[in-house]
């Protein structure tokens, strides 16, 4: 997966990855300056059943864990259940009150 793209889109809220020239999956959020929301996880149907949203989803954890100023809320079921499978990166999940 060497060839992946990941970017932060902030104009559009949403982190992005691309196999070449093809847009392959999204991961939208809400930032609130202390938390981002992930907000919801997407795969272009046809690039489905590769692990695209896992790969987004992991890079938009180190980018936002790099920057060091955010919690992460994970509002999409999607984000949820990878927290749920990483558990050793639930340290930077918000913690509800």
């Amino acid at each position: 997966m060497a060839d992946l793209l990941f970017a932060d889109d902030k104009a559009a809220s949403r982190f992005t990855l691309h196999r070449g020239d093809d847009l392959v999956s999204v991961l939208d959020y809400r930032d609130d300056g202390r938390t981002v929301a992930l907000t919801r996880a997407f795969t272009i149907p046809t690039f489905r059943g590769h692990g695209y949203a896992a790969v987004i989803t992991e890079r938009a954890v180190d980018a936002i864990e790099a920057a060091g100023d955010r919690q992460i809320s994970p509002v999409c079921w999607y984000v949820g259940e990878w927290f749920e499978a990483h558990p050793e990166r639930a340290g930077i999940l918000k913690q509800r009150a």
